[in-house]
Protein backbone atom coordinates (compact mmCIF):
# COMPACT_ATOMS: atom_id res chain seq x y z
CA UNK A 1 0.00 0.00 0.00
CA UNK A 2 1.19 3.48 -1.04
CA UNK A 3 2.02 5.69 1.53
CA UNK A 4 -0.59 8.39 0.12
CA UNK A 5 -3.24 5.73 1.13
CA UNK A 6 -2.13 6.87 5.51
CA UNK A 7 -4.83 8.80 7.12
CA UNK A 8 -2.99 12.47 8.02
CA UNK A 9 -4.37 12.44 11.24
CA UNK A 10 -6.00 9.33 13.57
CA UNK A 11 -8.14 8.76 16.35
CA UNK A 12 -6.13 7.04 18.70
CA UNK A 13 -7.88 4.73 21.46
CA UNK A 14 -5.97 5.40 24.83
CA UNK A 15 -5.91 1.77 25.78
CA UNK A 16 -3.64 -0.49 23.34
CA UNK A 17 -3.98 -3.88 22.85
CA UNK A 18 -1.56 -6.24 24.82
CA UNK A 19 -0.50 -9.00 22.53
CA UNK A 20 -0.78 -13.18 23.31
CA UNK A 21 1.05 -16.16 21.67
CA UNK A 22 -2.04 -16.53 19.90
CA UNK A 23 -1.82 -13.17 18.30
CA UNK A 24 2.08 -12.99 17.71
CA UNK A 25 1.25 -11.83 14.39
CA UNK A 26 0.40 -8.38 15.69
CA UNK A 27 3.72 -7.09 16.37
CA UNK A 28 6.64 -8.20 13.98
CA UNK A 29 9.61 -9.60 15.40
CA UNK A 30 12.05 -7.79 17.24
CA UNK A 31 9.19 -4.66 18.17
CA UNK A 32 8.05 -2.93 20.52
CA UNK A 33 4.68 -2.08 19.20
CA UNK A 34 2.74 -1.76 16.33
CA UNK A 35 -0.21 0.47 15.05
CA UNK A 36 -3.06 -0.30 12.69
CA UNK A 37 -4.03 2.66 11.22
CA UNK A 38 -7.29 3.57 10.47
CA UNK A 39 -8.83 6.38 9.14
CA UNK A 40 -11.65 8.58 11.32
CA UNK A 41 -13.83 8.49 12.85
CA UNK A 42 -12.33 4.53 12.97
CA UNK A 43 -10.33 4.32 16.09
CA UNK A 44 -6.42 3.27 15.68
CA UNK A 45 -5.20 1.08 18.22
CA UNK A 46 -1.43 0.95 19.90
CA UNK A 47 -0.74 -2.94 20.32
CA UNK A 48 1.98 -3.70 22.44
CA UNK A 49 3.98 -6.57 24.28
CA UNK A 50 3.27 -8.28 27.79
CA UNK A 51 7.43 -7.16 28.32
CA UNK A 52 5.42 -3.70 28.26
CA UNK A 53 2.70 -4.31 29.91
CA UNK A 54 3.31 -8.06 32.05
CA UNK A 55 -0.19 -7.62 33.51
CA UNK A 56 -3.67 -9.20 32.35
CA UNK A 57 -5.85 -6.45 31.02
CA UNK A 58 -9.18 -5.70 32.91
CA UNK A 59 -11.54 -2.62 33.70
CA UNK A 60 -9.83 -1.63 36.24
CA UNK A 61 -6.02 -2.66 35.47
CA UNK A 62 -4.73 -1.00 32.11
CA UNK A 63 -2.23 0.21 30.40
CA UNK A 64 -3.18 3.83 28.96
CA UNK A 65 -1.49 6.22 26.43
CA UNK A 66 -1.08 9.67 28.23
CA UNK A 67 0.03 11.94 25.55
CA UNK A 68 0.89 11.50 21.34
CA UNK A 69 2.92 13.86 19.81
CA UNK A 70 3.43 14.38 16.00
CA UNK A 71 7.08 13.50 15.90
CA UNK A 72 5.53 9.88 16.25
CA UNK A 73 6.55 9.82 19.91
CA UNK A 74 4.15 8.18 22.83
CA UNK A 75 3.65 8.74 26.48
CA UNK A 76 2.55 5.04 27.89
CA UNK A 77 2.02 4.14 31.35
CA UNK A 78 1.83 1.06 32.16
CA UNK A 79 2.24 -0.23 35.71
CA UNK A 80 4.93 -3.70 35.88
CA UNK A 81 2.73 -5.50 38.32
CA UNK A 82 2.21 -6.31 41.73
CA UNK A 83 4.06 -4.73 44.36
CA UNK A 84 6.36 -6.74 46.68
CA UNK A 85 7.37 -4.35 49.17
CA UNK A 86 7.07 -0.25 49.78
CA UNK A 87 7.62 2.13 47.47
CA UNK A 88 10.42 4.54 48.70
CA UNK A 89 11.63 7.45 47.19
CA UNK A 90 15.24 9.33 48.87
CA UNK A 91 15.79 12.40 47.04
CA UNK A 92 17.63 16.00 47.25
CA UNK A 93 13.84 17.05 47.41
CA UNK A 94 11.79 14.25 48.59
CA UNK A 95 11.77 11.92 51.94
CA UNK A 96 8.79 9.24 51.05
CA UNK A 97 8.11 6.05 52.38
CA UNK A 98 4.83 4.38 51.64
CA UNK A 99 2.85 1.34 49.86
CA UNK A 100 1.31 1.21 46.28
CA UNK A 101 -0.83 -1.38 44.88
CA UNK A 102 1.22 -1.87 41.57
CA UNK A 103 4.95 -1.27 40.27
CA UNK A 104 4.47 2.07 38.11
CA UNK A 105 6.00 2.28 34.58
CA UNK A 106 6.23 4.75 32.15
CA UNK A 107 7.41 4.90 28.38
CA UNK A 108 8.13 6.37 25.69
CA UNK A 109 7.54 4.40 22.43
CA UNK A 110 8.85 5.96 19.34
CA UNK A 111 6.28 4.81 16.30
CA UNK A 112 9.21 5.90 13.75
CA UNK A 113 11.54 2.93 14.82
CA UNK A 114 8.71 0.94 16.83
CA UNK A 115 10.97 1.09 19.84
CA UNK A 116 10.41 1.41 23.67
CA UNK A 117 12.54 3.45 26.62
CA UNK A 118 11.43 2.79 30.25
CA UNK A 119 11.51 6.21 32.25
CA UNK A 120 13.65 5.72 34.79
CA UNK A 121 12.62 6.35 38.59
CA UNK A 122 8.65 6.02 37.30
CA UNK A 123 7.78 6.15 41.74
CA UNK A 124 8.96 9.47 41.51
CA UNK A 125 5.62 10.37 39.22
CA UNK A 126 2.51 11.26 41.64
CA UNK A 127 -0.18 11.71 38.92
CA UNK A 128 -0.26 10.65 35.19
CA UNK A 129 -3.47 13.43 35.18
CA UNK A 130 -0.53 15.56 35.30
CA UNK A 131 1.88 14.38 33.23
CA UNK A 132 2.73 15.73 29.82
CA UNK A 133 5.18 15.09 26.55
CA UNK A 134 6.38 18.17 24.74
CA UNK A 135 8.71 18.07 21.80
CA UNK A 136 12.14 20.50 21.95
CA UNK A 137 11.50 23.60 20.20
CA UNK A 138 15.22 22.70 18.79
CA UNK A 139 13.77 19.73 17.02
CA UNK A 140 16.02 16.96 16.43
CA UNK A 141 13.88 14.76 17.91
CA UNK A 142 14.28 15.85 21.58
CA UNK A 143 11.62 16.07 23.95
CA UNK A 144 10.57 16.45 28.00
CA UNK A 145 8.47 14.59 29.74
CA UNK A 146 7.04 17.22 33.01
CA UNK A 147 5.07 16.67 35.43
CA UNK A 148 3.65 19.59 37.67
CA UNK A 149 3.14 18.69 41.17
CA UNK A 150 0.90 21.06 43.31
CA UNK A 151 1.34 21.34 47.06
CA UNK A 152 -2.19 21.79 48.59
CA UNK A 153 -2.54 24.83 50.52
CA UNK A 154 0.98 26.08 49.44
CA UNK A 155 2.80 28.80 46.74
CA UNK A 156 5.22 26.62 45.45
CA UNK A 157 4.78 23.47 43.09
CA UNK A 158 7.78 21.03 41.79
CA UNK A 159 7.99 20.29 38.18
CA UNK A 160 9.52 16.83 37.92
CA UNK A 161 11.22 17.41 34.36
CA UNK A 162 13.03 14.46 32.50
CA UNK A 163 14.56 15.95 28.95
CA UNK A 164 15.73 13.39 26.54
CA UNK A 165 19.50 15.53 26.54
CA UNK A 166 19.65 14.91 30.22
CA UNK A 167 18.21 11.64 30.44
CA UNK A 168 17.02 11.67 34.19
CA UNK A 169 14.58 13.60 36.70
CA UNK A 170 15.53 16.81 37.45
CA UNK A 171 12.68 18.66 40.09
CA UNK A 172 12.28 21.99 40.77
CA UNK A 173 10.84 24.28 42.71
CA UNK A 174 8.49 27.30 41.17
CA UNK A 175 6.15 29.40 42.39
CA UNK A 176 2.44 28.29 42.30
CA UNK A 177 -0.04 31.15 41.18
CA UNK A 178 -3.20 29.76 42.54
CA UNK A 179 -5.73 30.29 45.81
CA UNK A 180 -6.10 27.23 48.11
CA UNK A 181 -7.68 24.39 46.01
CA UNK A 182 -7.57 21.14 44.08
CA UNK A 183 -5.99 21.00 40.68
CA UNK A 184 -8.39 18.91 38.69
CA UNK A 185 -5.09 16.40 36.89
CA UNK A 186 -8.01 16.84 33.66
CA UNK A 187 -4.22 16.05 31.25
CA UNK A 188 -1.55 18.13 29.45
CA UNK A 189 -1.71 19.16 26.36
CA UNK A 190 1.50 20.14 24.27
CA UNK A 191 0.79 23.59 22.60
CA UNK A 192 2.96 25.96 21.25
CA UNK A 193 6.20 24.09 22.51
CA UNK A 194 4.60 23.94 26.04
CA UNK A 195 2.44 22.15 28.61
CA UNK A 196 -0.63 23.20 29.30
CA UNK A 197 -1.96 21.79 32.64
CA UNK A 198 -5.88 21.44 32.44
CA UNK A 199 -8.30 21.62 35.16
CA UNK A 200 -12.12 21.55 32.99
CA UNK A 201 -13.62 23.00 35.96
CA UNK A 202 -11.49 25.97 36.13
CA UNK A 203 -8.48 27.39 34.10
CA UNK A 204 -5.42 26.15 32.54
CA UNK A 205 -1.53 26.76 33.60
CA UNK A 206 1.62 26.55 31.37
CA UNK A 207 5.08 27.41 31.59
CA UNK A 208 8.20 27.11 29.22
CA UNK A 209 9.73 23.49 30.70
CA UNK A 210 13.10 24.53 28.43
CA UNK A 211 13.70 27.75 30.30
CA UNK A 212 16.00 27.60 33.99
CA UNK A 213 13.42 29.64 35.66
CA UNK A 214 10.03 28.42 33.99
CA UNK A 215 7.04 30.42 35.44
CA UNK A 216 3.52 29.10 35.18
CA UNK A 217 0.86 31.56 33.86
CA UNK A 218 -2.94 31.18 34.75
CA UNK A 219 -5.03 31.17 31.75
CA UNK A 220 -9.25 31.53 33.38
CA UNK A 221 -11.90 28.90 31.36
CA UNK A 222 -14.01 31.49 29.52
CA UNK A 223 -16.29 33.75 31.10
CA UNK A 224 -19.45 32.04 33.16
CA UNK A 225 -17.62 28.33 32.82
CA UNK A 226 -15.84 27.54 35.65
CA UNK A 227 -17.39 25.23 38.17
CA UNK A 228 -17.01 25.08 42.32
CA UNK A 229 -14.75 22.89 43.20
CA UNK A 230 -15.22 19.17 42.98
CA UNK A 231 -18.68 19.93 40.81
CA UNK A 232 -18.82 17.38 38.59
CA UNK A 233 -15.69 15.71 39.25
CA UNK A 234 -14.84 12.33 37.33
CA UNK A 235 -17.51 13.43 34.52
CA UNK A 236 -16.95 16.15 33.39
CA UNK A 237 -14.38 15.15 30.55
CA UNK A 238 -17.44 13.29 29.46
CA UNK A 239 -19.29 17.46 28.54
CA UNK A 240 -15.85 19.19 28.17
CA UNK A 241 -12.10 18.93 26.63
CA UNK A 242 -9.26 21.17 25.68
CA UNK A 243 -7.56 20.32 22.86
CA UNK A 244 -5.30 22.04 19.59
CA UNK A 245 -7.25 23.05 16.23
CA UNK A 246 -6.06 24.14 13.19
CA UNK A 247 -2.76 25.51 15.12
CA UNK A 248 -5.42 27.15 18.26
CA UNK A 249 -6.28 26.09 21.57
CA UNK A 250 -9.72 24.93 21.82
CA UNK A 251 -12.16 24.68 24.90
CA UNK A 252 -15.10 22.76 23.62
CA UNK A 253 -18.13 22.88 25.97
CA UNK A 254 -21.30 21.05 26.27
CA UNK A 255 -21.86 20.73 30.17
CA UNK A 256 -25.31 21.86 31.73
CA UNK A 257 -25.20 23.63 34.84
CA UNK A 258 -29.23 24.32 34.51
CA UNK A 259 -32.50 22.42 32.83
CA UNK A 260 -31.88 24.54 29.62
CA UNK A 261 -31.48 22.91 25.93
CA UNK A 262 -28.51 20.89 25.48
CA UNK A 263 -25.70 22.36 23.37
CA UNK A 264 -22.74 22.82 22.42
CA UNK A 265 -20.11 26.05 22.54
CA UNK A 266 -16.24 25.75 21.35
CA UNK A 267 -13.78 28.35 22.52
CA UNK A 268 -10.89 29.94 20.73
CA UNK A 269 -7.56 31.17 22.81
CA UNK A 270 -6.35 34.28 21.17
CA UNK A 271 -3.17 33.43 20.84
CA UNK A 272 -0.65 31.78 23.62
CA UNK A 273 0.32 34.45 25.59
CA UNK A 274 -3.37 36.07 25.63
CA UNK A 275 -5.97 34.87 28.41
CA UNK A 276 -8.59 35.88 26.33
CA UNK A 277 -10.97 33.56 25.15
CA UNK A 278 -13.41 33.83 21.92
CA UNK A 279 -16.68 31.82 21.02
CA UNK A 280 -16.30 30.54 17.43
CA UNK A 281 -19.61 28.76 17.42
CA UNK A 282 -22.57 27.17 19.70
CA UNK A 283 -25.17 24.96 18.43
CA UNK A 284 -28.22 23.20 19.88
CA UNK A 285 -28.50 19.90 19.81
CA UNK A 286 -32.02 19.92 18.79
CA UNK A 287 -30.73 21.60 15.86
CA UNK A 288 -28.11 18.94 15.31
CA UNK A 289 -31.07 16.44 15.44
CA UNK A 290 -33.59 17.90 12.98
CA UNK A 291 -30.69 18.45 9.66
CA UNK A 292 -31.33 15.43 7.57
CA UNK A 293 -27.62 14.34 7.61
CA UNK A 294 -28.46 12.94 11.37
CA UNK A 295 -31.50 11.48 10.70
CA UNK A 296 -29.60 9.70 8.13
CA UNK A 297 -27.55 7.73 10.57
CA UNK A 298 -30.43 6.43 12.58
CA UNK A 299 -28.93 7.25 15.66
CA UNK A 300 -31.43 8.21 18.61
CA UNK A 301 -32.16 11.54 19.62
CA UNK A 302 -30.40 12.06 22.57
CA UNK A 303 -27.50 13.54 23.97
CA UNK A 304 -24.00 12.22 23.20
CA UNK A 305 -20.54 12.56 24.82
CA UNK A 306 -17.92 14.50 24.08
CA UNK A 307 -15.29 12.79 22.38
CA UNK A 308 -12.70 15.40 20.59
CA UNK A 309 -12.33 18.08 18.25
CA UNK A 310 -10.50 17.68 14.83
CA UNK A 311 -6.73 18.77 14.80
CA UNK A 312 -6.86 20.73 11.17
CA UNK A 313 -10.79 21.48 11.34
CA UNK A 314 -12.59 23.56 14.23
CA UNK A 315 -15.69 23.35 13.10
CA UNK A 316 -15.92 19.24 13.60
CA UNK A 317 -16.21 18.11 16.65
CA UNK A 318 -16.47 13.90 17.56
CA UNK A 319 -19.43 12.46 19.43
CA UNK A 320 -19.86 8.98 21.25
CA UNK A 321 -23.36 7.89 21.34
CA UNK A 322 -24.45 3.75 21.75
CA UNK A 323 -21.43 1.97 19.45
CA UNK A 324 -20.97 4.71 17.07
CA UNK A 325 -18.23 7.44 17.03
CA UNK A 326 -19.58 10.37 14.72
CA UNK A 327 -18.26 13.95 13.35
CA UNK A 328 -20.17 17.07 13.25
CA UNK A 329 -20.30 20.19 11.39
CA UNK A 330 -21.14 22.26 14.30
CA UNK A 331 -21.33 25.17 11.99
CA UNK A 332 -23.26 23.80 10.03
CA UNK A 333 -25.27 21.71 12.28
CA UNK A 334 -24.41 18.74 9.96
CA UNK A 335 -23.13 15.08 10.35
CA UNK A 336 -20.26 14.72 8.40
CA UNK A 337 -18.85 11.38 9.19
CA UNK A 338 -20.38 7.97 11.21
CA UNK A 339 -19.00 4.66 11.97
CA UNK A 340 -19.24 2.18 14.97
CA UNK A 341 -16.29 2.14 16.96
CA UNK A 342 -13.60 -0.21 18.58
CA UNK A 343 -12.01 0.45 22.04
CA UNK A 344 -10.16 -2.05 23.73
CA UNK A 345 -11.23 -0.24 27.05
CA UNK A 346 -13.40 0.90 28.77
CA UNK A 347 -17.03 0.04 28.39
CA UNK A 348 -19.29 2.04 26.33
CA UNK A 349 -21.58 3.38 29.22
CA UNK A 350 -17.75 4.53 30.63
CA UNK A 351 -16.27 6.52 27.55
CA UNK A 352 -14.96 10.09 27.98
CA UNK A 353 -12.64 12.07 26.44
CA UNK A 354 -9.48 10.80 27.90
CA UNK A 355 -10.00 7.50 26.53
CA UNK A 356 -9.23 8.49 22.61
CA UNK A 357 -6.53 11.20 21.37
CA UNK A 358 -6.15 13.38 18.06
CA UNK A 359 -2.84 12.40 16.87
CA UNK A 360 -1.33 13.95 13.52
CA UNK A 361 1.31 11.23 12.24
CA UNK A 362 4.40 11.93 11.22
CA UNK A 363 5.02 12.27 7.87
CA UNK A 364 7.72 10.08 6.55
CA UNK A 365 7.58 7.31 3.58
CA UNK A 366 5.61 4.13 4.68
CA UNK A 367 4.69 0.90 3.18
CA UNK A 368 1.15 0.11 4.82
CA UNK A 369 -1.10 1.32 7.20
CA UNK A 370 0.24 -0.68 10.00
CA UNK A 371 3.46 0.54 11.83
CA UNK A 372 6.14 0.39 12.58
CA UNK A 373 6.63 1.56 8.86
CA UNK A 374 6.11 5.72 9.39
Amino acid sequence: MASAALPSWVILGTVPRVTTAAAADDLPPGTDLSLALKAPPRVALLTIPPRIFPGRTTPANFPSVIAVDASGLILLKADQGPTTGPTVIYTPRRRQFGWRPTVAGYFILDATTASSLPLPKPELILHMGHLGLVSSPGGGGHYMVVELQPILGGDTADLLRFSSDVGEWVSKSIHYPLPFRMLSPDGVVSYYGRPWWVDLSWCLLTCDPFEDEPVLRVVPLPPGKALKCREAWGNLDKYRCVGVSAGKLRFVDMYRRSRGPAQISVWTLADPDSTEWTLEYEATFAEICDDMSYKATGLPRKVPVLALIHPTNPDVVYFFLDKYLFGVDVRARKVVECEVYELVEPPRELVATRFVHAWQLPRAPCLGNRLPCL
